[in-house]
């Protein structure tokens, strides 16, 4: 099999399949009929020697030989639609959709300028959000950028620092410790909020209060930013978080800021791609956005 003698009109089809596991699904995703994509599917078996799709219950599961075909495939679509967009890019006339997989903290203090950025310079752009956010789901399209702390990204995985978030101590107005200087010793001695998507009654705080020979009362988790400044309002409780979301939450729920009485580190917040993204227009015109956000965080 020469290239001069493969119907390219396959790939596409081929990609779909492997993203779906469906030929009706991928029929509508490529705009054939159902009867169309089997029979494309029945071509590409013939080419591939590999049944590619086999029955599974009432889905398609794929082949070893098509587990390991799908991340080559998608990287050449991908190439093939890079290479079919105007070289003059044209933020104005964009009409696509963005998803940014992040955390609710990169809801309130990332996507929320980066819409009011891209609504400036883009106004036919939407930016969707998703929980979802690891590097599967930028190797499968889900995402189109990661924003987030993140370690140990596997190579085909890109990172760019976008700015530092430091931590502070954050309680309502009225708590006792609102008032005067927060010691290391009335900061152990109190009740303290921790957010833990996890559930996990411990964090980076507790094991920086061990190498200080002392220790800290979890009394309450949640599992979301958006939750926690709703559990301070006129309770005992202490929180450690990020600075820019206290900053946010203190004029709302009346809340008081007061510096952490231990050194904490900071947390790099970074943006991440996959590097198949790494020369799209699209995509480049996206991080650009992020890193003028990133740089009024920071100023």
């Amino acid at each position: 099999m020469t290239l001069s003698a493969l119907d390219l009109n396959l790939l596409p089809l081929l990609g779909a399949l492997l993203e779906t596991n469906s030929v009706q699904e991928a029929a509508a995703r490529v705009h054939l009929s159902p009867s169309a994509a089997s029979h494309g599917l029945g071509r590409l078996r013939e080419l591939y020697g590999d049944a590619l799709l086999v029955r599974a219950g009432r889905r398609l599961a794929p082949t070893p030989r098509a587990q390991a075909l799908a991340p080559q495939v998608q990287q050449i679509l991908h190439l093939i639609e890079a290479t079919l967009r105007s070289a003059e890019f044209d933020p104005t006339a964009l009409q696509r959709d963005f998803t940014l997989g992040t955390t609710d903290y990169g809801e309130l203090i990332v996507a929320d300028p980066l819409g009011r950025h891209l609504r400036a310079s883009s106004p036919n752009v939407n930016l969707y959000c998703s929980g979802v956010a690891n590097s599967e789901s930028l190797r499968r399209g889900e995402v189109d950028l990661l924003v987030g702390v993140f370690s140990n990204l596997p190579p085909d995985i890109m990172a760019e620092h976008l700015f530092e978030e430091r931590f502070v101590c954050v309680m309502h107005r009225s708590h006792p410790l609102a008032d005067g200087r927060l010691t290391l010793k009335r900061y152990a001695n109190a009740s303290h909020l921790l957010i833990a998507p996890g559930g996990q009654p411990s964090g980076i705080v507790d094991r920086y209060l061990a190498d200080q020979g002392t220790s800290r009362r979890v009394a309450r988790t949640v599992s979301s930013f958006m939750t926690a400044p709703h559990m301070l309002v006129n309770s005992d409780l202490v929180l450690t978080v990020s600075e820019r979301m206290a900053q946010r939450w203190a004029p709302t729920f009346d809340l008081k800021i007061h510096k952490p009485p231990l050194e904490l580190p900071s947390s790099a917040i970074e943006m991440a791609w996959h590097r198949r993204y790494e020369a799209d227009p699209e995509n480049a015109f996206l991080r650009e956005q992020l890193r003028a956000v990133a740089r009024e965080l920071a100023s």
